[in-house]
């Protein structure tokens, strides 16, 4: 099986403060450097009660310091709210004191509803449209150098003495595979809330991939959302929670993850329901073995180099104790003993 690594949201949970959300991310990276996880990232989300971190360069430098093995990432840096300089300063920086240690992961959304996107650009009169790749050319130059007539040639990228930290694009479409692709960069496939066939965009990837400075093969990562337990009947209940969540997701209400007893409480139509089941298609559940059975036939079929696992659940140990289950699972552990 190939390796496993974990995705976090510093999901906020019902009765929850934010701040605590934060301090479990870094007992969970502890935890998943135990394991023996590869990655751990960070994502960027704003303005939402559900997500506590819209700084995943803040979180990166407290969880490297936290940790000692895993690498620590970006999952990813939305590009569209930073300027490029900005972006490439903070992760020299980062790279600078945890060599070798760090990712720096792109998506080309905001991570954010439309008002608090334009709160984030700099001046009011930016202009709209998307200019991901004017970004992404740009912040590639800050460390292969501008052409000398260029304005910023003269511009001096501090910590100069170390390169960028590995590049990945991240996406859930097949015009994010293209462009990881062409550019030669690695590519992580968010298969947790897609619509676009992983095994279609990771088979294109790594066709088409394009040896570059930036990586000399394709790694492709696939990221699953998946909650394990025990036993099948526990992690179904643990999953309550997940379905309530994205079911209020669905209707615009992006609130705390809920209890499963809030989950047991709520008043479902059949119509509910029907919703829940089509969100389970992005949703693994179940024992070890379960997960196993339901998880291996994607993970072949796309060739995935990796795997990046999402998990939220309203209790916080059971959620150590689903990486820890899945960890063993996989045989993670015995990689790194």
């Amino acid at each position: 099986m190939p390796p496993l690594s974990v995705l976090d949201l510093s999901v906020v949970t019902t009765g929850t403060r934010p701040a605590q959300a934060l301090r479990n991310s870094i007992d969970l990276a502890r935890e998943a450097d135990r394991l023996g996880y590869t990655r751990y990232w960070l994502a960027e989300h704003h303005g939402l009660p559900s997500v506590a971190s819209p700084a995943p360069d803040l979180m990166i430098g407290q969880i490297a310091a936290a940790t000692s093995r895993i690498r620590v990432g970006s999952g990813g840096v939305m590009l569209p709210n930073h300027a490029p300089l900005v972006v490439a300063e903070r992760f020299k920086m980062l790279e600078a004191l945890f060599p070798g240690r760090i990712d720096l992961g792109l998506g080309r959304a905001p991570g954010t509803d439309g008002v608090t996107a334009h709160a984030l650009r700099r001046r009011l009169d930016v202009r709209e449209g998307d200019d991901f790749l004017e970004r992404l050319q740009e912040l590639m130059l800050w460390q292969t150098g501008f052409p000398p007539d260029h304005p910023y040639s003269k511009v001096t990228v501090m910590p100069n003495d170390v390169a960028l930290p590995p590049i990945w694009l991240l996406g859930s479409s097949d015009y994010s595979a293209q462009l990881a692709a062409q550019v030669g960069m690695g590519f992580a496939f968010a298969h947790h809330f897609a619509s676009f066939d992983a095994v279609t965009a990771l088979t294109h990837y790594r066709a088409h991939f394009v040896p570059s400075r930036w990586r000399a093969a394709p790694h492709a990562i696939l990221a699953v959302a998946a909650i394990a337990a025990p036993t099948d009947a526990e992690a179904e209940e643990l999953a309550s929670s997940m379905d309530l969540n994205r079911l209020l997701r669905d209707r615009g209400q992006f609130l705390p993850l809920p209890s499963v007893e809030e989950a047991k409480a709520y008043p479902y139509s059949e119509a509910d329901r029907a919703i829940i089941a089509r969100n389970r298609a992005k949703l693994f559940v179940g024992s070890p073995a379960t997960l196993l059975r339901t998880l291996t036939p994607l993970i072949e079929a796309s060739e995935a180099d990796e795997v990046m696992v999402i998990t939220a659940t309203y209790d916080h140990a059971a959620r150590k104790r689903s990486y820890a289950l899945l960890a063993e699972a996989f045989g993670i552990a015995q990689r790194v003993a």
